[in-house]
């Protein structure tokens, strides 16, 4: 009844991929930067479900206790949606706990618990080992250097944006 069809196939690519113009792109660069760190943090500081959002989140809120969420979202970038969904998930593991500001009643005030404190204080040396691994190959002059010139791209894209960027100090 039926014909059998076979649909053509490629030849497979035997030579080395070339890439063209990515390498030579800034953005494409920062963007495997990204994806190694991001690895690197989930392989040696993820074992407790910790991501570098959820970990900066906790370092944020416990250097500003009492933060409302709309100060959590401009420091972190994200929209206020997104922010719901990450403190629902740090409220729902006991780690952050939304109070009623007292100076305005409806906006929520973010504090760690107990729990929250004790996760940071034990993830904190695992992180700063994280980082130690990312920057192994750059001289302090050069790590310096590049916190610099990753603040520079920052603040000349805040220029050209609505949003502004968080600064580092």
């Amino acid at each position: 009844m039926g014909s059998s069809h076979s649909e053509p196939q490629a030849p497979l690519r035997a030579d080395p991929l070339a890439y063209g113009l990515l390498p030579e792109l800034v953005g494409y660069r920062l963007r495997l930067a990204q994806i190694a760190v991001f690895r690197d943090f989930c392989v040696n500081v993820g074992a407790s479900d910790i991501t570098p959002t959820l970990f900066g989140v906790l370092v944020l809120i416990d250097a500003n206790p009492g933060m409302k969420q709309t100060q959590l979202a401009e420091a972190i970038q994200l929209d206020r949606s997104s922010v719901v969904s990450v403190l629902d998930k740090l409220e729902a593991r006991k780690l952050v706990e939304r109070i009623r500001a007292p100076d305005n009643r409806r906006a929520n005030a973010l504090h760690l618990t107990a729990a929250g404190r004790e996760l940071l204080h034990t993830l904190t040396p695992q992180v700063l080992d994280h980082e130690r691994r990312l920057v192994s190959r750059l001289s302090a002059d050069e790590q310096a250097q590049l916190r610099a010139l990753l603040g520079r791209v920052v603040a000349g894209l805040q220029q050209n944006d609505e949003l502004p960027l968080p600064t580092a100090p």
